[in-house]
């Protein structure tokens, strides 16, 4: 396995939702755990022998970046207003697993009302629409992780 796999294979794991994968090639384990900003590396070609890498904290590699690149924002429409999360958190659509989602597309909704809630640290964080309008579209899965300013609902203004 080569530099540049590793770094797909680092680059890779940053982007899903798990914290620990382990990966088995022949004689070579490695486990990749996400402790912080960076995931960390621990390479093993023999069981008594661990070697820790550090992954790149600034700038992925031009391979590992272009397999991380993020399609473009989609056009703005005329009309339509954005609702973006403040926070980083964990998107959800109701208040619990069973109960009806705050609003779904064709709603209509006002300024203040709650659309979802961010999670962020167990704390449940309500997310108020700022304008008045139509709901066009859920932009979220409900149950995976948000961005600041990630769009979470378009909204027709009127």
């Amino acid at each position: 396995m080569g530099l540049e796999e590793i770094k797909a294979l680092i680059a890779l794991v940053g982007r899903e939702p798990f914290q620990e994968f382990e990966f088995e090639a022949g004689d070579m384990r490695f486990r990749i755990r996400k402790d912080g900003p960076a995931p960390v590396v621990q390479a093993a070609p023999m069981p008594a022998h661990q070697m820790v890498i550090a992954a790149p904290a600034s700038q992925p590699s031009p391979a590992a970046a272009a397999s991380t690149a993020q399609p473009a924002a989609p056009a703005d429409e005329p009309g339509i207003h954005y609702v973006t999360s403040p926070i980083v958190g964990t998107f959800y659509r109701a208040s619990n697993p069973t109960a009806a989602p705050y609003v779904s597309p064709g709603d209509f909704v006002k300024p203040g009302q709650t659309l979802c809630i961010v999670e962020a640290m167990k704390l449940m964080n309500e997310i108020e629409c700022d304008v008045s309008g139509e709901v066009v579209k859920v932009l979220v899965e409900n149950g995976t992780p948000v961005e600041y300013g990630e769009r979470l609902f378009a909204v027709r203004i009127g």
